[in-house]
Protein backbone atom coordinates (compact mmCIF):
# COMPACT_ATOMS: atom_id res chain seq x y z
CA UNK A 1 0.00 0.00 0.00
CA UNK A 2 3.07 2.40 0.94
CA UNK A 3 4.32 1.90 -2.30
CA UNK A 4 1.38 2.30 -4.16
CA UNK A 5 0.92 5.76 -2.21
CA UNK A 6 4.43 6.46 -3.22
CA UNK A 7 4.17 6.12 -7.04
CA UNK A 8 -0.03 7.88 -7.31
CA UNK A 9 2.18 10.87 -5.25
CA UNK A 10 5.31 10.45 -7.68
CA UNK A 11 3.07 10.72 -10.72
CA UNK A 12 0.91 13.36 -9.74
CA UNK A 13 3.49 15.50 -8.85
CA UNK A 14 5.23 15.16 -12.10
CA UNK A 15 1.66 15.18 -13.72
CA UNK A 16 1.70 18.81 -11.92
CA UNK A 17 4.53 19.87 -12.58
CA UNK A 18 5.17 18.95 -16.30
CA UNK A 19 1.74 20.77 -16.84
CA UNK A 20 3.39 23.81 -14.73
CA UNK A 21 5.94 23.75 -17.31
CA UNK A 22 4.46 23.23 -20.33
CA UNK A 23 1.99 26.46 -19.61
CA UNK A 24 4.23 28.85 -18.78
CA UNK A 25 6.38 27.31 -22.00
CA UNK A 26 3.25 27.85 -24.17
CA UNK A 27 2.60 31.18 -22.67
CA UNK A 28 5.65 32.44 -23.76
CA UNK A 29 6.09 31.04 -27.02
CA UNK A 30 2.82 32.48 -28.14
CA UNK A 31 3.89 36.01 -27.03
CA UNK A 32 6.84 35.40 -29.09
CA UNK A 33 5.27 33.97 -32.01
CA UNK A 34 2.37 37.12 -32.06
CA UNK A 35 4.64 39.22 -32.62
CA UNK A 36 5.20 40.70 -36.01
CA UNK A 37 7.90 43.23 -37.12
CA UNK A 38 5.88 46.78 -38.26
CA UNK A 39 9.04 47.11 -40.73
CA UNK A 40 10.49 44.63 -42.11
CA UNK A 41 12.97 46.71 -43.09
CA UNK A 42 13.41 48.31 -40.10
CA UNK A 43 13.55 45.28 -38.02
CA UNK A 44 16.59 43.68 -40.26
CA UNK A 45 18.46 47.03 -39.68
CA UNK A 46 18.04 46.26 -36.11
CA UNK A 47 18.91 43.27 -36.25
CA UNK A 48 22.13 43.62 -38.13
CA UNK A 49 22.94 46.73 -36.23
CA UNK A 50 22.36 44.04 -32.80
CA UNK A 51 25.19 41.93 -34.54
CA UNK A 52 27.32 44.36 -35.31
CA UNK A 53 27.56 45.95 -31.85
CA UNK A 54 27.87 42.64 -29.97
CA UNK A 55 30.09 40.91 -32.47
CA UNK A 56 32.59 44.48 -31.58
CA UNK A 57 32.24 43.83 -27.97
CA UNK A 58 32.18 39.68 -28.49
CA UNK A 59 35.77 40.15 -30.69
CA UNK A 60 36.87 43.07 -28.25
CA UNK A 61 36.97 45.49 -31.51
CA UNK A 62 36.59 48.71 -29.19
CA UNK A 63 36.49 51.03 -32.14
CA UNK A 64 34.09 49.23 -34.21
CA UNK A 65 31.65 49.78 -30.77
CA UNK A 66 32.57 53.02 -29.72
CA UNK A 67 31.17 54.26 -33.19
CA UNK A 68 27.77 52.73 -32.39
CA UNK A 69 27.06 54.52 -29.24
CA UNK A 70 26.07 58.31 -28.86
CA UNK A 71 28.06 60.68 -26.85
CA UNK A 72 24.83 61.27 -24.78
CA UNK A 73 24.69 57.95 -23.88
CA UNK A 74 22.60 56.73 -20.80
CA UNK A 75 22.96 53.01 -19.54
CA UNK A 76 20.37 52.05 -16.80
CA UNK A 77 21.69 48.65 -15.59
CA UNK A 78 19.22 47.16 -12.62
CA UNK A 79 22.49 45.89 -10.59
CA UNK A 80 24.88 48.68 -11.60
CA UNK A 81 22.86 52.02 -11.77
CA UNK A 82 23.31 54.87 -14.56
CA UNK A 83 26.38 55.49 -16.04
CA UNK A 84 27.06 57.83 -19.11
CA UNK A 85 28.76 57.53 -22.18
CA UNK A 86 32.22 58.01 -20.43
CA UNK A 87 31.82 55.65 -17.60
CA UNK A 88 30.82 53.35 -20.42
CA UNK A 89 33.97 53.67 -22.30
CA UNK A 90 36.02 53.20 -19.63
CA UNK A 91 34.05 50.17 -18.69
CA UNK A 92 34.18 48.58 -21.80
CA UNK A 93 38.24 49.47 -21.90
CA UNK A 94 38.66 47.71 -18.55
CA UNK A 95 36.54 44.61 -19.52
CA UNK A 96 38.52 44.27 -23.17
CA UNK A 97 42.05 44.60 -21.00
CA UNK A 98 40.92 41.99 -18.92
CA UNK A 99 41.89 38.12 -18.52
CA UNK A 100 38.34 37.05 -18.51
CA UNK A 101 36.84 36.86 -21.62
CA UNK A 102 32.82 37.93 -21.66
CA UNK A 103 30.74 36.97 -24.73
CA UNK A 104 27.56 38.05 -25.39
CA UNK A 105 24.30 36.05 -27.08
CA UNK A 106 21.05 36.67 -28.20
CA UNK A 107 18.41 34.56 -27.09
CA UNK A 108 16.75 33.35 -30.28
CA UNK A 109 13.09 34.53 -31.22
CA UNK A 110 13.64 37.20 -28.26
CA UNK A 111 14.60 40.47 -30.25
CA UNK A 112 11.56 43.08 -31.31
CA UNK A 113 11.79 45.95 -32.57
CA UNK A 114 9.69 49.14 -32.99
CA UNK A 115 9.56 52.46 -35.00
CA UNK A 116 9.58 55.52 -33.20
CA UNK A 117 8.82 58.47 -34.67
CA UNK A 118 10.80 60.85 -36.41
CA UNK A 119 13.67 59.12 -33.79
CA UNK A 120 14.98 55.92 -34.61
CA UNK A 121 13.73 52.75 -33.14
CA UNK A 122 13.29 50.51 -29.83
CA UNK A 123 14.72 47.19 -29.55
CA UNK A 124 13.92 45.15 -26.64
CA UNK A 125 15.20 41.19 -26.12
CA UNK A 126 16.78 38.53 -23.90
CA UNK A 127 20.82 38.14 -24.03
CA UNK A 128 23.12 36.17 -22.36
CA UNK A 129 26.73 36.87 -20.96
CA UNK A 130 28.95 33.75 -20.74
CA UNK A 131 32.64 34.57 -18.97
CA UNK A 132 35.84 32.37 -19.66
CA UNK A 133 38.29 32.96 -16.91
CA UNK A 134 42.34 32.00 -17.79
CA UNK A 135 42.94 28.90 -18.16
CA UNK A 136 38.91 27.46 -18.15
CA UNK A 137 35.71 26.68 -20.14
CA UNK A 138 33.19 29.32 -20.95
CA UNK A 139 30.43 29.43 -18.58
CA UNK A 140 27.10 31.00 -18.43
CA UNK A 141 27.49 34.18 -16.36
CA UNK A 142 24.31 35.70 -16.16
CA UNK A 143 20.87 36.57 -18.61
CA UNK A 144 18.69 39.68 -18.66
CA UNK A 145 16.33 41.82 -20.67
CA UNK A 146 17.34 44.44 -22.42
CA UNK A 147 16.03 47.81 -24.24
CA UNK A 148 18.30 49.89 -26.71
CA UNK A 149 16.98 53.07 -28.20
CA UNK A 150 18.70 53.67 -31.63
CA UNK A 151 18.60 57.21 -32.89
CA UNK A 152 19.13 57.65 -37.16
CA UNK A 153 20.48 60.94 -37.44
CA UNK A 154 22.40 62.07 -40.39
CA UNK A 155 21.93 58.65 -42.26
CA UNK A 156 23.31 57.05 -39.19
CA UNK A 157 22.26 55.11 -36.18
CA UNK A 158 23.78 55.10 -32.90
CA UNK A 159 22.31 53.84 -29.38
CA UNK A 160 21.31 56.69 -27.03
CA UNK A 161 20.17 54.52 -24.40
CA UNK A 162 20.13 51.14 -22.87
CA UNK A 163 18.22 49.30 -20.08
CA UNK A 164 19.21 46.16 -18.58
CA UNK A 165 17.29 44.80 -16.09
CA UNK A 166 15.96 41.58 -14.37
CA UNK A 167 19.19 39.80 -14.23
CA UNK A 168 19.71 36.60 -13.62
CA UNK A 169 23.11 36.16 -12.06
CA UNK A 170 24.92 32.13 -12.05
CA UNK A 171 28.55 33.34 -11.56
CA UNK A 172 29.48 34.97 -7.74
Amino acid sequence: MKMFKAIAFFSLATAILTSACSTSKTAKSNHLSNYSPVSKDLYDTIARLDAVFFNAFNTRNFDKLKILLSDNLEFYHDLGGVTNYNQNIEAFKKTFESDRKVRRELVESSLEVYPIKDYGAVETGIHRFYATEKGEQEKLSSEAKFVQVWQKKDGEWKITRIISYGHQEYLK
